[in-house]
């Protein structure tokens, strides 16, 4: 599984989406942007970037890139994978996918799984958005992509910061057949019966 963090804040989206895919026991690449990188430090204060900072530990299911490296393998449609997630997706990294740039590791790497009609969700953060955004997001749908944004919802009844964190990564791995047990299921509530 591909992983790009970008700048529009929402880090805890990204570090929880992370540990839920490893603690699926997937294997995970991760890029993330300069601005992505500023924004772990400003959110979460992870000022160095790897797996004990990260996830809290080691991990042989982790692999960084580098943001610069258009030749890595993420660039390449013989490199398999499950699929791709940008967490959290900024509106510039939106735009540039929309508009097929791939000038860095993470547009190229999302450039790649469109072409290849892999599985690519964006988790855009931003609000409120502009028709750009709106336009962007219909080209990307229309590619192939899936807009998946930052919304968490409350029908849960969330008590913290955490639920509310762990009901966006959980909306993430649904559509990414990745199992997990961040959110409660809806359940409706039952008349008959006064609950």
């Amino acid at each position: 599984m591909v992983l790009a963090i970008t700048g529009a804040s929402g880090a805890a989206y990204a570090v929880r989406l992370l540990r839920g895919l490893l603690g699926a026991g997937r294997h995970v690449h991760l890029a993330i942007s300069p601005l992505g990188r500023r924004l772990l430090s400003d959110e979460l204060d992870i000022r160095e970037v790897n797996a004990g900072s990260l996830v809290g530990g080691a991990t042989d299911r982790l692999f960084l890139y580098d943001f610069e490296d258009v030749g890595s393998r993420l660039a390449s449609g013989t490199f398999l994978t499950d699929g791709m997630v940008v967490c959290p997706c900024s509106s510039n990294t939106l735009g540039a996918i929309a508009a097929g740039i791939a000038d860095n590791c993470i547009t190229r790497a999302a450039a790649v799984h469109l072409k290849e009609r892999r599985r690519l969700i964006l988790v855009h953060r931003e609000m409120p958005v502009s028709r750009i955004d709106l336009e962007n997001m219909l080209r990307v749908d229309a590619a192939g992509g899936i807009i998946c944004p930052a919304a968490p919802g409350f029908y849960g009844r969330p008590t913290s910061i955490d639920d509310l964190v762990d009901f966006v990564a959980g909306k993430v791995l649904d559509p990414l057949g990745v199992e997990h047990e961040l959110l409660r299921r809806w359940q409706p509530i039952d008349n008959d019966r006064g609950q």
